[in-house]
């Protein structure tokens, strides 16, 4: 996030991984293991830093716009289906990944609804649309997290929280590690490399192409190819996922004020504190506010 920010050709871009590699990753990890995820993130690297260089971003110029809004607006309906669960605190054991199959469920699902959960969802979208109106320095989704989550531990309810879901986040800072390259991994990756590439590339620069719309700006499409490219590079060494710029923390992120790369410096700097330092009180925050801030992104 912090090498996207700070190389990127967006000013406002917010890098980091998406949902859109998870059919991919799992792919490759079911069959290369996590070793073959770390070398195909790397390859995929090296293949942005090169499509940056050989300047194929300009092709961002022949898009349609019509393809540039299905895109954003497709983002934003996958990111409402994969809240509704929360929102409403349905009971289910494992929501299904494809889309209609997942309104099914819920469909089915829905007399197991949390009246707590849609109110803490509920009262989180409150908060974001009327605290502008108090104070606009002070995002209001930093000041609905804390508050929903501290109404949740006083009035003492059993909801799904960000520990209770993710069991195994825990702190502290990824360990560097080198992964086991060798040529006929390289061959066998190949395919899986130019997929993450390619994904992320497109992804990436519609997400920049997006953000110039809501900020007034024209983004450096091969600088925005590079920085991804390096940020790749770079992740793969420390366990990390593939990552990319993503639409919904980059919309986040101007809708609350950002303007320059520096706002998404400081996220990567804040994120390092929360994952080092405030991951206790992090675990504790409600699914179902999230979800409520989610939903306000997904409009």
């Amino acid at each position: 996030s912090f090498i996207i920010a700070l190389l990127g050709g967006s000013r406002v871009q917010i890098g980091g991984p998406a949902g859109a590699f998870v059919v991919i990753i799992y792919g490759i990890v079911a069959t290369y293991g996590y070793n073959g995820l770390l070398t195909a993130t790397i390859m995929a690297g090296i293949l942005l830093i090169i499509m940056g260089l050989l300047k194929f971003g300009n092709i961002i110029k022949y898009i349609p716009s019509s393809i540039i809004n299905g895109f954003s607006s497709g983002i934003a309906i996958v990111i409402f289906s994969t809240q509704i669960k929360d929102f409403f605190g349905l009971e289910i054991d494992k929501v299904p990944s494809e889309f209609i199959e997942k309104m099914i469920s819920y469909f089915e699902s829905f007399h197991t609804f949390s009246p707590q959960s849609l109110l803490i969802s509920s009262v989180t979208i409150g908060i974001i649309l009327l605290w502008p109106k108090i104070n606009k320095k002070i995002p209001g989704t930093l000041i609905a997290v804390i508050s929903t989550t501290v109404l949740v531990l006083l009035l003492k309810w059993d909801l799904p929280t960000i520990g209770s879901q993710f069991a195994a986040l825990k702190a502290g800072f990824p360990v560097f590690l080198i992964p086991e390259i060798n040529i006929d991994l390289i061959k066998t990756l190949l395919l899986p490399a130019v997929t993450i590439a390619i994904l992320g590339g497109i992804e990436s620069l519609l997400s920049a192409a997006v953000a110039d719309g809501m900020i007034n700006d024209t983004h450096d499409s091969n600088t925005e190819l590079v920085a991804q490219g390096t940020a790749n590079i770079v992740v793969a060494f420390f366990g990390g996922m593939p990552v990319t710029g993503a639409l919904a923390r980059t919309s986040a992120n101007v809708q609350n004020g950002g303007r320059t790369p520096v706002a998404g410096i400081i996220k990567s700097i804040v994120l390092l504190l929360i994952v080092l330092v405030f991951m206790p009180y992090i675990k504790l925050i409600p699914m179902a506010a999230l979800a409520g801030v989610l939903t306000i992104v997904a409009y």
